[in-house]
């Protein structure tokens, strides 16, 4: 095989136009391979110091050692010196070999290589053992990845050598495993929590319209006195719009209302009724009632005013501004089309108190 390596090298040499070879890698099967000093200086700056040390420090024979993985693994990393070209077929035998020689000598653009070659290959039966070469190697997005892999399967992954090989030997990494694992439980909590608000916000904020719609122009069975009623047409909306027409109807006769007290559901429409009279920028020509008397309400109270309801109305808004701005006109509507979750029931999940 040694004579198979050296004729191969002195193919490209005359094909290339190159000079004679004037360095051997020595592999740890005993085989040598030849190469040019220039070229292996070029891209590798160990390789470089190497080659550059003072001859009483090396043998005659310029030989470099390249020992601890698989021959035809120097082989490949040899050739992606000269091409710069790493065939899938290598990647999938010697991925993880040519990580390791990629760092030892300083080869950023095969180390990238491998990075990508090694993370689409990652199983439950590896990703331990890949974790653990990913820290020695500082390749800190396989890292990233193979806990990723570790979080997703852990019921697996727990279940393999790897992991209890890990167990035992390295102890530190697998607190590094399970705090991460927390973390990562905590952040997706945390990011659920805050959908789930920012939904309900949505909610409120579209419970406005919808309330603004109905005092403005009527919606099916509900509308303003003084305006013809149109055809029963549902809106847009309307999913929203009939849960605000729901509290409308109720609020009108609710006989405990009228009595001076009022239930749960009056009490859900005067607080939609304030919220809407918190954002709205046109009181004096508003169709909504009592828009007006809420916004003198809330100047005249302004030292006093309930600090959990401030936040409510700038999260409202906030959402309402988000959501404009992230998503088209077209498919925020469509979206909408298809909401199950009333206004009624946003203002039953918020509590002031």
């Amino acid at each position: 095989m040694e004579d198979i390596l050296h004729n191969s090298a002195s193919a490209v040499t005359a094909a290339a136009g190159l000079p004679e070879p004037d360095v051997q890698i020595l592999t740890s099967g005993g085989l040598r391979i030849s190469a040019h000093s220039r070229i292996l200086a070029m891209v590798s700056p160990v390789l470089e110091n190497i080659i550059e040390r003072p001859v009483k420090h090396r043998s005659s024979d310029r030989l470099i050692p390249i020992l601890g993985v698989p021959c035809d693994a120097v082989s490949a990393f040899i050739e992606y010196l000269y091409n710069s070209t790493c065939k899938e077929d290598q990647m999938e035998k010697y991925g993880l070999h040519l990580l390791v020689l990629s760092h030892v000598y300083l080869v950023p653009q095969l180390k990238q290589r491998c990075t990508r070659g090694v993370s689409e290959r990652l199983t439950a039966e590896n990703v331990v053992d890949v974790l653990q070469l990913a820290r020695l190697c500082d390749a800190p997005d396989l890292y990233l990845k193979c806990m990723k892999q570790v979080a997703a399967r852990f019921k697996t992954v727990e279940q393999t050598e790897g992991w209890k090989f890990m167990q035992d030997h390295d102890p530190w990494l697998e607190l590094e495993i399970l705090k991460f694992i927390n973390e990562d439980e905590l952040r997706r909590k945390r990011t659920r929590r805050h959908r789930k608000e920012q939904n309900m916000y949505l909610q409120l904020s579209d419970g406005i319209e919808c309330l603004e719609h109905i005092c403005r122009e009527g919606c099916t069975t509900v509308g303003p006195y003084d305006v013809e009623p149109k055809k029963p047409v549902p809106c847009d909306k309307y999913s929203t719009c009939h849960g605000v027409q729901m509290l409308i109807k109720h609020f009108a006769v609710c006989k405990r209302r009228a009595n001076g007290f009022g239930c749960s559901r009056c009490k859900q429409m005067w607080q939609l009724l304030r919220l809407h009279s918190s954002v709205c920028d046109h009181p004096d020509s508003c169709r909504v009632p009592l828009c007006r008397q809420f916004k003198l309400k809330t100047q005249q109270q302004k030292l006093s005013d309930d600090a959990k309801w401030k936040i409510l109305v700038k999260k409202v808004s906030s959402a309402k501004a988000m959501s404009s701005l992230s998503l088209p006109k077209r498919k925020r509507e469509e979206e909408l089309k298809g909401t199950t979750d009333s206004t009624a029931q946003a203002l039953k999940t918020f509590r002031l108190s």
